[in-house]
C-alpha cells in the first residue's frame, strides 16, 4: 500500500487515518476492538485520538478513547504496536486546557498512561492558544521530543497566520516545527482551508490530515432532508449542510457513485486524497461494515471530468 510522508518527519502513513473520536462513545470497548483488529489486519498505520474524548457525553470526563487504544494495545501485544502510528492532542481538556508548558508536559504524561505506550507517535496541539507564546509551546514539545515521549509534532484549527508564526518561531529558536496540520476540510466545508492556509502546507511541506472528512455524515447522503435529523446524534449538525447548494453537492456525487458503483462515503474521502498536500483524511468508523466501506475509498480512482463535476458543484 503506497504511503504518504508525514510532513518531513520520518512518520509515513497510507492516506486513510482512522478517527478515535468514537471509541469508548458512540463504540463501545468490544465493537471498538474489533474495528481496531480490522484496521490493523489491513495494514494501515494512522490512528486519531486526543484527550478531550469523549469528555462532551454523559458521565464522560475525557480520556475515554485514548483509554479504549491503550487497552486493545495491551490486549493485542507489541507487535500490533509497532505496525500503528498513534497521534493523540492536547489543549482542549478541561483540565489540562491550554498550551502552556507545564501543562503540555503533565497533559503528555497522563495521555502516556492511559494509551499505555513509551511514546506517542504524533503529538497535536488540538487549538491554538493565543494567550501561551509560540515559543514556550514548542520549547515544552521540544522537551518531550529530548525525552523520548514524542515523535513527531502536529497543529490541529490554526490559522494561516499563525501556523505561520509557529514555523517561524520554530526556525528562529531551533524547535521542532509542526509537521501536521489537522483542519476541518472535506468536500463542502471547503472555504476554511482552501487559499492561504493550503498554499502554506504546500510551499512548507506540511502534511494535511482534515477531520470531518463526511462532514459529519452528510457526504455519506443520509441527511437529505430535514426529516433525516433524526437519524443519528450527529443530525443536529445538518442544518448547514442541507441547503440548496448541499443538495448540489449529493446530486453530483450521485451521478459519480452511479458512474462508479462507489459509495457517496468513498467518493467524499477518494476526492480528499487528491487534493494538494493531503496526507490522510480522518474518518471513524462504528462498526466493521461501516469501516469496509470507508476503505473502499483507497482504490476508488476518479476521473479528471469526476473531479470536475465535483469541485464545480462544490464551489
Amino acid at each position: 500500500m503506497q504511503k504518504r510522508r508525514l510532513g518531513r518527519s520520518k512518520l509515513e502513513a497510507a492516506p486513510f487515518c482512522l478517527g478515535g473520536n468514537v471509541f469508548g462513545w458512540t463504540s463501545d470497548r468490544e465493537n471498538s476492538f474489533r474495528v481496531l483488529d480490522r484496521f490493523a489486519e489491513t495494514g494501515l498505520a494512522l490512528i486519531d485520538t486526543a484527550d478531550v474524548y469523549s469528555a462532551w457525553a454523559p458521565g464522560h470526563k475525557g480520556g475515554e478513547s485514548e483509554t479504549v487504544i491503550g487497552e486493545w494495545l495491551k490486549a493485542r501485544g507489541p507487535a500490533t504496536r509497532a505496525k500503528v502510528l498513534i497521534a493523540t492532542k492536547v489543549g482542549m481538556l478541561g483540565t489540562r486546557h491550554g498550551l502552556k508548558k507545564d501543562n503540555i508536559a503533565a497533559a503528555c504524561d497522563d495521555s502516556l498512561k492511559r494509551l499505555g505506550v513509551d511514546v506517542i507517535d504524533l503529538y497535536q496541539s488540538h487549538r491554538d492558544d493565543d494567550t501561551t507564546p509560540q515559543e514556550e509551546t514548542l520549547d515544552a514539545f521540544a522537551s518531550l521530543i529530548k525525552a523520548g515521549k514524542v515523535r513527531a509534532l502536529g497543529a490541529s484549527n490554526f490559522t494561516a497566520a499563525r501556523l505561520q508564526e509557529a514555523l517561524d518561531t520554530a526556525k528562529k529558536h531551533n524547535l521542532p516545527r509542526y509537521e501536521t496540520l489537522q483542519p476541518l476540510y472535506n468536500l463542502s466545508d471547503r472555504e476554511g482551508f482552501e487559499g492561504a492556509l493550503q498554499d502554506l502546507c504546500v510551499k512548507e511541506e506540511i502534511g494535511v490530515i482534515p477531520y470531518y472528512g463526511l462532514a459529519s455524515g452528510f457526504l455519506t447522503g443520509k441527511y437529505r432532508s430535514e426529516a433525516d435529523f433524526k437519524k443519528s446524534i450527529r443530525g443536529m449538525r445538518m442544518g448547514n449542510y442541507v441547503t440548496e447548494r448541499g443538495q448540489r453537492i449529493l446530486a453530483a456525487m450521485d451521478e459519480v457513485a452511479a458512474q462508479t458503483k462507489a459509495t457517496l462515503a468513498q467518493i467524499a474521502l477518494a476526492w480528499l486524497m487528491t487534493r494538494k498536500s493531503i496526507a490522510a483524511p480522518i474518518a471513524s468508523a462504528t462498526s466493521l461494515e461501516q469501516f469496509d466501506e470507508l476503505l473502499g475509498a483507497l482504490k476508488l480512482t476518479l476521473t479528471p471530468a469526476q473531479l470536475s463535476a465535483l469541485d464545480k458543484a462544490s464551489a
